[in-house]
């Protein structure tokens, strides 16, 4: 299949973290991609798929809600499931999630990815990691290293985006479970952001290490359900898309610490139209660098890295759900200056820069598929 797609022209805005409001994601004047976006099917046959990697070989590894791990070939042929994945909990969010390959994958072929686990005290993310036997389709030496605290019930909210920075240290997004305080507990690691190594241990240098009442883990706190998070290529900071309520998604930039505010301030409501928490901002909780409203669901998010387009360079991408779209953000320094919106017309749950510079898209979809978009003059 290949459709051409009209581009959505993109509108400018200043938000400027910490201020008192932030402003949505898509507001103010127009701008627009040149040229016709071609939207192509890479690969079909998935179901439900929730993250997608690109091996060193060019093809892809790719992670199935429903507990399964592929191959795909450079010509977008599916392998048959790979074996050793540990049994997940695949209900409502639940299921297989991440998947991202350890910096030193080329001389170790170790895997990191994340799953709801179930056990007799209930449900929540694990992280584990493996090492890939591409040749096999199996994994081996499989050891869970995290284990989110504590199990509840339930079916919703277990983030999870897993990246590594550039000292090797681990970050992990982790969903408050749809609990709303333990967001706010130092004491749980439900909504928080933690920094690891990569033995699952807390990094030594992290903000709360020996601050009794905390875990070590903690990196920073107060986040809902955090499903996409990235490295940006130059500063090497994590920036996060995060779920909102009804309305309040948000694009943060995580630092060591610090509270993202939820559940006391959002820019959402919940979803019987009633207030969240006393308002939109709180001092000594920070702003988003922006936010959506109405909601779109956002799922992963990346720079463009690539060499194929200049307009895009630098930019970022995040992948909506609820929207069926995928949304590009315009930088100037930390501020976003800029979007454009190109309708999929499909929930998209990931999107990867690959090796050929243009980007491939996952559809959360029962019959979903791998899409490429690129550009046509």
């Amino acid at each position: 299949m290949l459709l051409l797609l009209p581009s959505v022209q993109a509108q400018s805005l200043n938000p400027v973290a910490n201020a008192a409001n932030a402003l949505p994601c898509n507001s103010g004047p127009m701008l627009s991609t040149p040229g016709k976006i071609s939207l192509k099917t890479f690969a079909s046959g998935l179901v439900n798929p929730w993250a997608l990697v690109f091996l060193p070989d060019g093809r892809m590894l790719v992670t199935e809600r429903p507990g399964r791990m592929r191959i795909v070939s450079a010509n977008g042929v599916l392998s048959a499931a790979i074996t050793g994945v540990p049994a997940v909990y695949a209900r409502g969010q639940g299921g297989l999630l991440d998947v991202v390959l350890d910096p030193d994958y080329s001389a170790n072929q170790r895997i990191f990815f994340s799953y709801a686990e179930r056990s007799a005290e209930g449900v929540g993310t694990a992280v584990a990691t493996a090492v890939l036997d591409a040749a096999a389709l199996a994994l081996r030496d499989v050891r869970v290293i995290y284990r989110q605290t504590p199990k509840l019930s339930g079916d919703g909210h277990f983030g999870s985006r897993l990246v590594f920075a550039r000292d090797g240290k681990l970050f992990v997004s982790l969903g408050e479970r749809q609990r709303f305080s333990p967001a706010q507990d130092p004491l749980q690691s439900l909504g928080k952001i933690l920094r690891l190594n990569p033995d699952g241990s807390a990094a030594a240098d992290n903000p709360f290490v020996g601050k009794s009442g905390y875990l070590p883990e903690i990196w920073s706190y107060g986040h809902r359900n955090p499903q996409g998070m990235t490295r940006h290529p130059q500063s090497g900071q994590m920036w996060t898309a995060e779920h909102g309520a009804m309305g309040g998604d948000e694009i943060n930039t995580p630092e060591a610490g610090k509270n993202y505010g939820w559940p006391v301030i959002s820019y959402g409501l919940n979803y019987d139209g009633s207030k969240i928490g006393e308002g939109r901002a709180k001092a000594g909780m920070e702003q988003p660098r922006c936010y959506w409203d109405p909601s779109i669901a956002p799922g992963n998010l990346v720079f463009y890295t690539g060499n194929k387009l200049p307009a895009w360079s630098g930019n970022l991408f995040v992948a909506a759900l609820k929207d069926k779209a995928l949304y590009r953000l315009i930088l100037s320094d930390t501020r976003i200056s800029g979007w454009e919106r190109f309708d999929i017309g499909q929930r998209v749950r990931d999107v990867r820069v690959g090796p050929d510079g243009w980007l491939y898209l996952l559809t959360d979809e029962s019959e979903g598929q791998i899409l490429k978009l690129s550009v046509q003059p």
